[in-house]
């Protein structure tokens, strides 16, 4: 299944939107790389589309996404009523298109530190969509489709514009879960299962052991599957959320260092220092007067 993966922030954008009941015979326009997104969801009968080297028939109850630096165009005229609903959006993040999509984990999580410097920074993640496919829940999508259809008449008037937003975001959503949706492998079920766990007892003394019993896999397997998905050792990824935690409760406490490094799962003092310099650069206490108004 080929992908269009849209780095967030900023949120894609909608620009407009319409309804369309093309009668046998009609074409959709062709057109070449018009800078926008133009996202075709078929209602009825039969869209005949191409795009490059590609072809599609875009028959009812599937969404189709023609990219926006790409030549496309019609490679036969309907041959019934043929309804669909469209819609042309924008990106200002990047955005790429693959037919070897990334992992469900490594597009939402982590074990890489977080520069000092980008500490505030906006933090992106990936959202996917399939250029062609099947559209889940097309009931609730033709409903949203629709609303935007419905507002573009008074999106002259003050608000509407943010409220078409926000109903895009919804299509997005939606457009997205024919992936999301899809059975996980067993490799990524076990790294989920290990990094919640993580997470949720990071304050704990964890051990290879302890894991392994707590999500009943054994731990060689675990570590395998958490490298593959994560691309590090489950102590990494839980030493990495720790220090995560503590860079909050120095930001946003009081506490001693010392009481901050028990607090997220540190039995000394020392060795805490060590682990946040390794992974920040600097000391807690020199991270913590950074960001003080102090």
């Amino acid at each position: 299944m080929s992908m269009i993966e849209l780095t967030i922030p900023p949120l894609p954008y909608y620009i407009i939107g319409g309804h369309t009941v093309m009668p046998p015979g009609r074409r959709h326009p062709s057109r070449r790389a018009i800078g926008v997104f133009d996202l075709i969801v078929v209602m009825k009968g039969c869209l005949y589309m191409g795009e490059e080297d590609r072809q599609f028939e875009v028959r009812a109850g599937q969404a189709l996404i023609l990219r926006p630096d790409a030549e496309h165009f019609s490679t036969r005229a309907c041959e019934e009523d043929t309804e669909y609903y469209w819609a042309h959006f924008r990106t200002l993040g990047e955005w790429s298109f693959s037919d070897y999509p990334l992992t469900f984990a490594r597009l939402s999580d982590s074990a890489e530190p977080i520069p000092t410097a980008e500490q505030f920074a906006p933090r992106t993640f990936v959202k996917r969509l399939p250029q062609f496919a099947k559209a889940a829940k097309l009931t609730v999508l033709e409903s949203k489709l629709r609303q935007l259809a419905q507002m573009s008449v008074n999106d002259h008037i003050h608000g509407v514009r943010w409220k078409q937003q926000l109903v895009f975001q919804e299509v997005v959503d939606l457009l997205s879960e024919s992936i999301e949706a899809r059975s996980p492998t067993p490799a990524l079920v076990c790294a989920e299962k290990a990094a919640s766990y993580l997470r949720e007892h990071y304050r704990e003394d964890i051990t290879a052991q302890s894991l392994g019993e707590s999500i009943n896999f054994h731990p060689v397997y675990i570590a395998r599957c958490m490298k593959r998905e994560f691309g590090c050792s489950p102590f990494d990824y839980l030493l990495r959320f720790r220090i995560q935690q503590a860079k909050l409760l120095l930001l946003q406490t009081d506490l001693s260092i010392s009481r901050v490094a028990e607090e997220v799962g540190f039995n000394q003092p020392a060795y805490f220092a060590t682990c946040f310099a390794r992974f920040e650069g600097l000391s807690p206490r020199l991270y913590r007067q950074r960001f003080s108004m102090s």
